[in-house]
């Protein structure tokens, strides 16, 4: 099993959230706006924050994490590329992918892959 975390901008998750939901993933964490701030290339941006106008090196950004199968890392990582990308300069995120040793459900006791997302057997779409 993987973890595949996220750094996004936030306008982004609903992309994100549909691109995988397209290949069968529906469930995820997402850590909220206001938690998660990066530091970017760019130097003294603008910034309104608990109604209080600053200039701050950070730049907002939110937080995605789900667990996988090794056999749909391809798949997802595509997925939230895809979902995630802009093209605009000022940075779209990063992926990390860490291996995961076990993932228990705690309301069924289901361990392994069966404690992430369901099997999937629709067709992958390209969209």
């Amino acid at each position: 099993m993987k973890e595949l975390s996220a750094i996004i901008r936030p306008f982004k998750l609903d992309d994100v959230s549909d691109a995988l939901a397209i290949i069968g993933i529906q469930g995820m964490t997402v850590t909220e706006v206001t938690e998660v701030i990066g530091f970017d290339q760019r130097i003294g941006c603008f910034q309104i924050r608990r109604g209080h106008a600053y200039v701050s090196d950070f730049i907002h950004r939110i937080k995605i994490e789900v667990v996988i199968s090794d056999e749909r890392l391809d798949d997802a990582l595509a997925a939230v590329i895809r979902g995630a990308r802009t093209g605009k300069t000022g940075g779209d995120g990063k992926v990390f992918v860490t291996e995961i040793s076990e993932a228990i459900r705690i309301r069924t006791g289901e361990m392994g892959d069966e404690a992430c997302n369901p099997p999937f057997y629709g067709e992958v779409s390209a969209s």
